[in-house]
C-alpha cells in the first residue's frame, strides 16, 4: 500500500530483529504472549485511515439513534445483569482490507463489540515496534503516552483507590491474552483477579491481597459472561446476575447490546449486507454469505460455506447472521514476495457522559489462511498473527 515505508521495512527486517521485538514484549509483559506475533506492521495510507473512520463515525451515529428498546432485546433473558450503564465505556470495531468494487482498497465491516480489547498490550505493541524499527515512529499514532494513560485510568479506575478496582478474568494465568492483564495492572496499579476467588458478603465483593480482604470497587471486566456455561465444575461465591455494589468497566450486558446482533440493521458502503438467519431473504443466494453465531468469541462457530442443510438443522435462527462474505486483498508483501491479508480493529473508549467514543489505538491481525486466525495457517508461514496498523501518507 505505501511501497516507501514497505520496502524499508522488508529491507531492515531480520530474524534477529523479530527475535529482538519479541524480547521486549516479553521483558515489559512479564510473560510471552499467548498468541502469534506477526513479524511485520500492517502500513496502510492515510486515504484508507480516513475510510475507516468515516465508515465508524455513521456505525457510531447509527447506534446512538437507535431506541434503548432495540439494544435491550439483544440480551438473553438468562445473561441480564442489574445496574446497566447509559455507555458501554468501550467500543472495538473489525475492518477487512478488502478490495472494493472500483479496484481501491476500501475497508469491510467484520464485527463489532462493546467489549475490551488489548489496549495496553497494542500500545506496549506499537512501541516495541518503533524501538527495533525507529523509522516507524514517523507514522506512528500521534496519542501521547501520558494522555493514553491518563484515558484509560480515568475510564477505569476513575476517583477510586486503585486497589479497590479489579481486572476481572477467568482462570486469567491460562488465558491467551494474560500479556494484556500483566502490562494493564502495571500500567493502572490495578490487580488481576479469578472470578473463581471473588468473595461475597450480602451486596459487597472482595478479593485477597497480601492476607486481607479488600472491598471491590470497580470491575474492569475481561470474563466473556455467556462462556460461564460451558466451564464444567464451576465454582464461585458471586453471579453475575446479582445485584451488587460494583460499578461495572464495561457492564456486562453490552456486550450482547452492540455485537453481531446490531449488524443487519447497519448501513453503509463499507458495511456488507447482513440478515438474521430467520430472516434471509429467499433472493439471495446462500453461498455469497459467512454464517455467524450471534455471540461467540475469537471466531469460533464461524461457517465460512454454510448449506441449506446446515442453516435448516439450526433450531434458535435467531441467534444467527449470515453475512455477505467479503475479499481479504492480499497485499502486505513479506520478505519472500509473498502476500497476508489483514483486519484492524480500532479501539476506542466510551465515557459515560460522552455522545461518542474516544480512539485510543488499533489492533491488526494478519494471515495468508482463508480465516484470520493464525490457527488455519501453514505452520512454517510468516507474516501472520497479531500486528499494529500505521498509518503513512502516499
Amino acid at each position: 500500500m505505501i511501497p516507501k515505508y514497505r520496502k524499508q521495512f522488508n529491507q531492515e527486517y531480520s530474524q534477529e530483529k523479530y527475535r529482538q521485538l519479541k524480547d521486549i514484549l516479553k521483558e515489559k509483559g512479564g510473560v510471552e504472549p499467548g498468541f502469534r506475533i506477526s513479524e511485520s506492521p500492517i502500513i496502510l495510507s492515510k486515504e484508507f485511515e480516513t475510510k475507516l473512520l468515516e465508515a465508524t463515525e455513521s456505525i457510531i451515529s447509527q447506534i446512538n439513534a437507535l431506541p434503548a428498546e432495540t439494544l435491550r432485546k439483544a440480551i438473553p433473558e438468562n445473561c441480564r445483569v442489574p445496574n446497566d450503564t447509559n455507555r458501554p465505556h468501550f467500543f472495538t470495531i473489525d475492518f477487512g482490507v478488502c478490495r472494493g468494487k472500483n479496484g481501491k482498497i476500501v475497508p469491510q465491516l467484520i464485527e463489532l463489540q462493546a467489549f475490551p480489547s488489548l489496549y495496553a498490550f497494542q500500545k506496549t505493541f506499537e512501541d516495541a515496534f518503533c524501538e527495533v524499527y525507529p523509522f516507524l515512529s514517523e507514522i506512528r499514532n500521534p496519542m501521547p503516552h501520558e494522555t493514553f494513560k491518563s484515558l484509560l485510568k480515568e475510564l477505569i479506575v476513575g476517583d477510586e483507590n486503585p486497589e479497590n478496582v479489579i481486572l476481572l478474568e477467568i482462570f486469567p494465568e491460562k488465558q491467551k491474552t494474560a500479556i494484556d492483564f500483566a502490562l494493564t495492572e502495571k500500567l493502572l496499579g490495578i490487580k488481576t483477579v479469578c472470578l473463581t476467588k471473588v468473595k461475597k458478603d450480602g451486596k459487597k465483593l472482595y478479593y485477597e491481597n497480601n492476607g486481607k480482604l479488600v472491598q471491590i470497587k470497580r470491575i474492569y471486566n475481561r470474563v466473556i459472561f455467556d462462556e460461564l456455561d460451558r466451564i464444567p465444575n464451576l465454582t464461585t461465591e458471586f453471579d453475575f446476575r446479582e445485584d451488587v455494589e460494583v460499578q461495572w468497566i464495561t457492564h456486562p450486558n453490552w456486550f450482547f447490546k452492540i455485537s453481531k446482533y446490531l449488524l443487519p440493521l447497519l448501513q453503509h458502503q463499507y458495511v456488507p449486507k447482513s440478515y438474521f438467519l430467520h430472516e434471509f431473504p429467499q433472493h439471495e443466494n446462500l453461498e455469497d454469505f459467512v454464517l455467524k453465531p450471534l455471540f461467540s468469541f475469537a471466531g469460533s462457530g464461524v461457517n465460512l460455506n454454510p448449506t441449506k442443510e446446515v442453516t435448516e438443522a439450526i433450531e434458535d435462527k435467531e441467534n444467527y447472521i449470515l453475512q455477505r462474505k467479503v475479499s481479504y486483498e492480499p497485499i502486505f508483501e513479506d520478505i519472500n514476495g509473498e502476500f497476508s491479508k489483514a483486519e484492524i480493529r480500532l479501539l476506542y473508549i466510551w465515557r459515560e457522559n460522552d455522545e461518542r467514543p474516544i480512539l485510543l489505538e488499533n489492533l491488526g491481525r494478519m494471515t495468508k489462511a482463508a480465516m484470520v486466525n493464525v490457527d488455519f495457517n501453514k505452520k512454517d508461514a510468516i507474516w501472520i498473527g497479531s500486528s499494529n496498523a500505521f498509518f503513512a501518507l502516499d
